[in-house]
């Protein structure tokens, strides 16, 4: 078996993370190109909504409520994949929550349960996919971010869970290819996507939290993803920002870090703020793809009952 390319038309593909943002972003993007979806998220009500927005819309689509930190959660999601569509072409593993806190203050537990299910819901995804996808020689999407070659203060904590989302990918990739495996690894790495992210994240912050501009649409994430389960490449960084930001770490480490020491008062807004766990153990559930603040951010239980085509 080797490597066999499939428009996006042609595949059946396992999204986690997609009851919001960039996850719910791609979800509709694929079902919307006819790709058969299998969509996993903790918020069970969001994906019944999601998937009866896309089916209602002539896709296909089935959904699975799963924490990705637990391995057996994330094996019904491919059992299902298989036993409602046959095979697994592509894996998209998105599932990410945030932290806004000082290192010297977030409490261990926290900073855990950020790794659960930041990292190791990237491990699990990935150690339950490969099987599935050495059959159709298919790809495997780690979604990391441009914190993945640098560091945002105050959110330190999910930057170094995605600096261990692009080890462990580019290590993965590198055995895969030593082994002549067809399955095509890919790092999915875009700058600040404008997504309730800071809404879901916990919060230690005495004002509420908020992601520094510039931001792209989720949908340019979304369509990166697309592409990259066609054509896969070794790494995608999406936005201008991400380039311009990871080259600069690399050409010019200490300026780069006096430019990131300057992010710490662009991320709160005018506006106080109570300690909140965020989404960290409880799943959202507003089914939104972009955040605060945005006058397209309608949320999937609306777009449902309007029957708009975007959320």
């Amino acid at each position: 078996m080797t490597y066999q390319s499939k428009p996006v038309s042609e595949q059946v593909m396992v999204i986690t993370g997609a009851s919001s943002g960039i996850g719910l972003a791609t979800a509709i993007a694929a079902a919307g190109q006819g790709a058969k979806v299998v969509l996993a998220a903790r918020s069970g009500p969001v994906l019944e909504a999601v998937v009866d927005y896309i089916t209602g819309a002539g896709g296909h689509a089935q959904s699975v409520t799963a924490d990705v930190s637990q391995r057996a959660d994330v094996e019904r999601v491919a059992a299902t994949a298989i036993e409602t569509f046959g095979r697994i072409d592509s894996w998209v593993n998105d599932a990410a929550i945030g932290m806004f806190a000082r290192l010297d203050e977030a409490l261990d537990d926290d900073s855990r349960r950020l790794f659960d299910v930041n990292f190791w819901g990237v491990v699990n995804g990935s150690m339950v996919a490969l099987p599935h996808l050495a059959l159709t020689g298919g790809v495997l999407i780690n979604v990391g971010s441009e914190a993945s070659d640098v560091v945002v203060p105050l959110q330190a904590m999910y930057s170094a869970s995605k600096h261990a989302v692009k080890g462990y990918t580019d290590g993965l990739r590198l055995e895969m290819e030593a082994d002549g495996n067809p399955i095509r690894v890919v790092l999915i790495q875009p700058t600040v996507v404008d997504t309730p992210f800071p809404e879901h994240a916990a919060n230690y912050l005495d004002s509420e939290p908020k992601l520094p501009t510039p931001m792209i649409e989720p949908e340019k994430v979304a369509t990166a993803i697309l592409d990259a389960a066609v054509n896969p490449k070794d790494a995608v960084k999406v936005g201008l920002v991400a380039k311009l930001d990871t080259t600069m770490m690399k050409l010019l480490p200490s300026l780069t870090e006096e430019f990131m020491k300057m992010q710490l008062g662009r991320q709160q807004r005018d506006e106080l703020s109570h300690p909140r766990e965020g989404a960290l153990y409880q799943p959202s559930e507003d089914g939104r793809i972009r955040g605060r603040g945005n006058e397209n951010a309608t949320s999937m239980r609306e777009a449902r009952k309007s029957n708009l085509r975007t959320a």
